[in-house]
């Protein structure tokens, strides 16, 4: 049964990524910390980390 659950996943997470598109058409733009924006572009693979704290 979880292997029947796991492959239907699987094969979902696949059909979901083909009917994506390539690139994005614009940049990302979010809010740090301290409320200024940071903008990333598109136009190259960016990698970057989220990176939360609860107290």
């Amino acid at each position: 049964m979880k292997l029947r659950i796991a492959l239907l996943s699987l094969a979902a997470v696949l059909i979901l990524a083909a009917c994506g598109q390539k690139g994005l058409k614009e940049s990302i733009t979010l809010v740090n910390q301290d409320n200024e924006k940071v903008t990333f572009p598109s136009e190259k693979p960016v990698l970057f980390f989220f990176i939360t704290g609860y107290t």
